[in-house]
């Protein structure tokens, strides 16, 4: 029954094998390190402490990483997912009210579905049930959201009363440092330099404490306490339709970001035969388990990360090179001081970044079929602009049967889609 979720065969590598493996897997690292700085500083705003998401941060990107290579047998590595850390802090903490111990719960109520929908081979029923165009709009509104809190946190805009958003102070010490640090992240990429994000964030650091804007670290060596965040989650919330609301939010973009991030990685490693993936299921169980022991540590979702193709463009084909990122990341641990130091001015340009890298999507998009093109719109658009991923599925998922149905088009619509429609209704004006 469960010979679908049978483990990977452990390889047999030469000396250089391993020494391809070993620097692919250093490469991949260093090209998703900033998430060690990031994750703190968007989930310490809904109030996590600062010292158990560094904590949660590193052991949870460590063990599904860990997982990945040793049961599923690729060079993929996972972390907690940019977008679903922004919108746990302002959608469900901020936007919906609940408290961050709540919103863990969420987050492993979803890990758990996700184990049990890979467990039983459910997961492709349900992300067919999803028009092509909804998905493609998701990592879109997202990067749009997580771009918009970059431009916030570096000083660039600011809310106004009468425009909702305008101009920030553009002459601050964080405005300026952050117009330096998106400068420098900016051109590192356009040279192909492997860690760009990583290092633009170690260069305005270093930049901060020179000029006086960043305190220098206390130490160099210590180790976070995580008993402010492990098993802190709450289920208390489990009985109300917000809560639901989350919990499948975080479902749907855990899914369509990993089988995504997958599925691009898989073609550029020449994993994928046939058209599919081997051992797509162990991949998605890696991620699964990451998102579930991430939420007992104290960390929102944890998801495959598309930076593991520079790895895997580096020469790494086996599980090693995710080993080799699992470890780097406990490594990581030892030094808490020097994440606590990095400035805001430093990790907003890396949201930005990443929100540019993902609304890339866009041109793919169908924009000449309205019935597809509306939904996909609204569904990148909302998701933004009430800081709220949710919403934007919930937009999506409401208007496409309706414009379907209206051009007399209701066949294309699965039936799945008609129930989460209603539900989505249901939350609104209930």
């Amino acid at each position: 029954m469960l010979d679908h979720l049978r483990p990977a065969p452990f390889p047999c590598l030469t000396p250089q094998e391993i020494r391809r493996e070993i620097r692919a897997g250093v490469t991949t690292f260093l090209t998703m390190a900033y998430i060690i700085f990031v994750n703190p500083a968007i989930l310490s705003q809904a109030g996590i402490p600062f010292d158990g998401v560094i904590f949660a941060t590193c052991v949870a990107s460590a063990l599904a990483t860990l997982i990945m290579g040793l049961y599923a047998g690729y060079p993929f590595a996972l972390a907690p997912g940019m977008g679903l850390n922004a919108y746990f802090t302002y959608g469900i903490v901020k936007g919906l009210g609940y408290s961050w111990e709540i919103a863990l719960g969420a987050v492993f109520v979803e890990g758990i579905i996700f184990i049990f929908l890979t467990l039983f081979g459910l997961r492709a029923k349900l992300v067919e049930a999803i028009p092509e165009s909804i998905r493609m709009a998701t990592p879109v509104g997202i990067g749009l959201f997580i771009a918009f809190i970059g431009m916030r946190d570096a000083g660039f805009i600011k809310g106004s009363p009468a425009t909702l958003v305008t101009l920030g102070n553009l002459a601050s010490h964080t405005a300026i440092l952050a117009s330096i640090g998106l400068i420098i992240t900016g051109a590192l990429m356009a040279r192909g330099v492997k860690g760009a994000i990583f290092l633009s964030i170690i260069a305005v650091t270093a930049l901060a404490i020179i000029t006086g804007h960043a305190p220098p670290p206390k130490g160099v060596f210590s180790l976070p306490h995580p008993s402010s965040t492990f098993f802190k989650f709450k289920l208390s919330g489990i009985m109300t339709l917000g809560f639901w609301k989350a919990v499948i939010a975080l479902l749907f973009v855990d899914m369509f970001d990993t089988i995504g991030s997958l599925t691009a990685m898989g073609t550029l490693g020449g994993f994928i035969k046939k058209g599919t993936l081997k051992r797509m299921d162990q991949a998605l169980m890696a991620d699964a388990m990451g998102t579930t022991v991430g939420a007992v540590l104290g960390t929102s979702t944890v998801t495959t990360y598309i930076e593991s193709s520079t790895g895997v463009a580096e020469g790494g084909r086996t599980g090693l090179t995710a080993a080799v990122v699992g470890v780097l990341f406990l490594i990581s641990l030892f030094f808490t001081p020097l994440v606590k130091m990095v400035p805001q001015a430093a990790t907003a340009p890396a949201l930005i970044v990443v929100g540019i890298l993902m609304t890339s999507q866009a041109k793919d998009l169908p924009w000449k079929d309205m019935t597809e093109a509306l939904p996909a719109f609204l569904t990148l658009f909302t998701m933004p602009l009430t800081y709220s991923i949710a919403n934007g599925l919930a937009a999506g998922f409401v208007s496409y049967p309706l414009i379907k149905l209206l051009t007399g088009r209701w066949r294309d619509v699965h039936p799945l889609l008609w129930i989460l429609g209603g539900l989505f209704i249901l939350r609104l004006y209930l």
